[in-house]
C-alpha cells in the first residue's frame, strides 16, 4: 500500500524506510534502518527527485504512480548515481519511457558503468548555473562534486527555496512519521546520527564540503530535502550549516578528552581510568572513554571528530601495535582528521614498537600537537606508574583548560 507524504502544496515525499538493514554499505550500523527520500514535484512539468534502494523498490514504485496520479512524469533529476539512490532508474524509464534524465556527464557516465540499459535518448544534460524550468517551481542547479562521489550536484527550488541536497545534510535515521528535524528532539535523538553519517560518509572531503557551502551560501534556503533521515526547515538549517562547516573544517566541538584504548586483560584499561579520573579531579569535563575493542569504528570516527585532544591508549601486540588500534588510528588518518591535541599510553610486557608506531602516525606537526610525554606501562600499573600518569593528566588538562579561558 502507498505511502506519500505532502511536503508543500504540490512536493510529495514518495520514499520510505528499511528498518530491517544492519548495516548501511555493508559497513555501518543503522539499529534503528534508514530512509531512502525521493520527491515528486506536480507543476506543468512533474519531476521525480531521484530513487531508491532496491529493498524498498515495489513501495517506491506505488508511491510514484500515487503522487502522480494519472499523469505521466515529465523529469527525473539525478543529484546522485550511488545505488542507494539509482536502483530504479532503469525501471522509471520502463514506466515512462519519454522520461528525461537530467544529470551531468558524470552522472551518465557512472549510469552506463552500473546498468545495461541504453537510456541515451533520455539523457537531459545539465552544467552548474543551469536551470529547469517546470512551470511555477524552477529547479537551479549546482554541481558539489565529492560531497561524497565526483558526480553529486544538488539542486535548488527557486519558488519555494528548497535545497535538495544528495546525500548532505544527511542521517543515519529512518522517517517515523516526522518528515522533518524540528519536529524531533534533534540534540537527543538526531545529532549523534547525524555526525556520525557525516564522519564516516562525507568526512574525508572537507575541503570539498567548504567549497560546496560557498556555494549555497549564495541561496536563501527555507528547507533542506536530503536523501537519507528527515529533512530540515527553521532554525535547525543555521544549525546543520554551522555543524557542516566545522565538520568540514575538521574542527572540533568539545574542548574535553576522549581517551581510546585497547586492552586484553584489563590492564590498559585501567591506566586510562586512573588517567581520567585525575582528569576529572582537575576540572576537566564530559571526558569520553571508549574501547575501540567493543565498539563500531564508525562511532569511534564520529568521536574522534567531537573531541578537542585524543589519548591513545595501545599494547604491544606481536611486535607491533594492537591491531585495533592500528586500524583505528589509520581510519581517523584516512578521513584527514587534524588539528587535534594527542597523547600516548603504552603497554607491553616484551618487546614490541607500539608506542613508536603510534607516534610515527601523528609526527606531522602541522597537523597535530603533542600533549605531555608518553605514559609507558610494563604489564600492569604499579605505584611507580601513578606520577608519571599524574603528569600526562597535567598536561592535558591545562591545555583543555587554557583553551576554555
Amino acid at each position: 500500500m502507498q505511502n506519500i507524504r505532502k511536503v508543500t502544496e504540490d512536493i510529495y515525499w514518495v520514499g520510505a524506510s528499511d528498518r530491517r538493514l544492519a548495516l548501511f554499505e555493508n559497513l555501518f550500523p543503522v539499529n534503528r534502518g534508514i530512509s531512502y527520500n525521493s520527491f515528486v514535484i506536480l507543476d506543468e512539468k512533474t519531476a521525480l527527485m531521484d530513487t531508491v534502494d532496491s529493498s524498498i523498490t515495489d513501495l517506491f514504485l506505488e508511491n510514484v504512480e500515487a503522487a502522480l496520479a494519472g499523469r505521466t512524469l515529465d523529469y527525473l533529476v539525478i543529484h546522485h548515481m550511488e545505488p542507494d539512490h539509482c536502483a530504479n532508474i532503469e525501471e522509471i524509464v520502463r514506466r515512462y519511457p519519454e522520461v528525461k534524465l537530467v544529470g551531468n556527464k558524470s552522472t551518465f557516465s557512472f549510469f552506463e558503468q552500473f546498468y545495461p540499459m541504453d537510456a541515451s535518448k533520455n539523457y537531459y544534460p545539465v552544467k552548474k548555473n543551469d536551470e529547469l524550468n517546470l512551470g511555477a517551481h524552477t529547479l537551479k542547479f549546482t554541481m558539489t562534486p565529492n560531497v561524497h562521489w565526483p558526480e553529486v550536484m544538488m539542486s535548488y527550488d527557486l519558488k519555494d527555496k528548497i535545497l535538495f541536497s544528495a546525500d548532505a545534510f544527511g542521517c543515519f535515521a529512518p522517517i517515523d512519521g516526522n518528515l522533518f528535524m524540528n519536529e524531533l528532539d534533534f540534540d537527543q535523538r538526531i545529532l549523534a546520527e547525524a555526525r556520525r553519517y557525516y564522519v564516516n560518509i562525507v568526512g574525508h572531503y572537507g575541503k570539498n564540503v567548504l567549497s560546496a557551502l560557498k556555494k549555497l551560501s549564495a541561496f536563501e534556503i527555507d528547507m533542506i530535502l536530503p536523501l537519507h533521515g528527515p529533512g530540515y526547515s527553521g532554525e535547525l538549517i543555521e544549525r546543520m550549516l554551522h555543524y557542516y562547516q566545522t565538520w568540514g573544517a575538521y574542527l572540533p566541538e568539545e574542548k574535553s578528552a576522549l581517551l581510546l584504548y585497547g586492552s586484553m586483560y584489563g590492564n590498559t584499561e585501567n591506566a586510562v581510568d586512573i588517567l581520567a579520573g585525575k582528569l576529572a579531579e582537575k576540572g576537566v569535563a564530559n571526558i569520553k572513554i571508549v574501547d575501540i575493542s567493543r565498539t563500531d569504528p564508525s562511532y569511534i570516527m564520529a568521536d574522534i571528530f567531537k573531541y578537542s585532544n585524543l589519548v591513545f591508549a595501545g599494547t604491544n601486540y606481536n611486535t607491533g601495535l594492537y591491531i585495533k588500534m592500528d586500524n583505528v588510528i589509520r581510519e581517523a588518518l584516512h578521513l584527514e582528521i587534524k588539528d587535534r591535541k594527542i597523547s600516548f599510553i603504552r603497554n607491553g610486557t616484551w618487546g614490541g614498537k607500539a608506542l613508536e608506531i603510534m607516534q610515527n602516525y601523528f609526527s606531522d606537526e602541522k597537523r597535530f600537537t603533542i600533549v605531555g610525554e608518553p605514559v609507558e606501562i610494563h604489564s600492569s600499573v604499579k605505584d611507580g606508574d601513578l606520577a608519571p600518569i599524574t603528569e600526562l593528566a597535567d598536561a592535558i588538562a591545562a591545555s583543555i583548560l587554557k583553551e576554555e579561558e
